[in-house]
């Protein structure tokens, strides 16, 4: 069942996960969502979530039946939680924490996630940075020399104002040509891009600006 909400939602999956940045996260995004596990960390530290979404492999059984009314139980296997919630949380943006980690195949999993589900305004937060998808077009403002780093997850093109390394012309592909560690000349920088395709990976200290940005750029879907 689609669980709407009508403000930011912080999204914790079963990852690694300071309690200053979920607090933190909360300020911005209110309405509190678990994946799976992600609820057994919320709940040692006293926040209920207002709902938990999964396979529940990872839930605590007395927590479900704690939690029962706000428990939404999807069975198949094909899809990870991170899937999961995405296809069933609907809300203004979502701040994703705890899809990082020591496990790169779960980190993997999670930023081809932001891409198969096609939505810009998901931000993953990870111990440094940000990821999230590109949209169609984006406009920050950074400051000189900030890293902005492009990686692809399947053909696709774009251009730009802004950065050190223009990518005007240039055909991206995991497998081909990437967009690493490019950086800002300092001021605007004009990002478009013609597929779903394109991670953005910033630092952290960017949050609140792209927050605001994805939400006043037309989105994928």
């Amino acid at each position: 069942m689609p669980v709407a909400l009508p403000h930011g939602v912080t999204l914790v999956g079963g990852g690694q996960v300071a309690r200053a940045d979920l607090e933190a996260a909360l300020l911005r995004a209110p309405s509190l969502v678990a994946a799976d596990g992600g609820a057994n960390m919320l709940m040692r530290w006293g926040h209920r979530p207002d709902r938990v979404i999964g396979d529940l492999d990872s839930l605590d059984p007395s927590l479900r039946a704690t939690l029962a009314d706000r428990v939404e139980h999807i069975a198949e296997q094909d899809s990870t939680d991170f899937d999961k919630s995405l296809s069933h949380i609907f809300a203004p943006f979502i701040l994703a924490l705890g899809f990082d980690g020591a496990r790169l195949d779960h980190t993997l999993a999670a930023m081809r996630s932001l891409v198969h589900h096609g939505r810009a305004r998901v931000v993953m937060q990870a111990a440094q940075d940000i990821c999230f998808l590109a949209p169609p077009s984006l406009r920050l403002t950074l400051p000189a020399s900030a890293r902005v780093s492009l990686f692809p997850m399947g053909h696709v093109t774009g251009r730009s104002e802004g950065l050190c390394w223009p990518i005007d012309g240039l055909t991206f592909a995991p497998d081909g040509i990437i967009g690493t560690s490019n950086k800002a000349i300092g001021g605007a920088v004009d990002l478009e891009f013609d597929q779903p395709r394109m991670l953005v990976l910033l630092e952290r200290c960017h949050l609140d600006q792209v927050l605001t940005a994805v939400l006043q750029a037309r989105d994928w879907r």
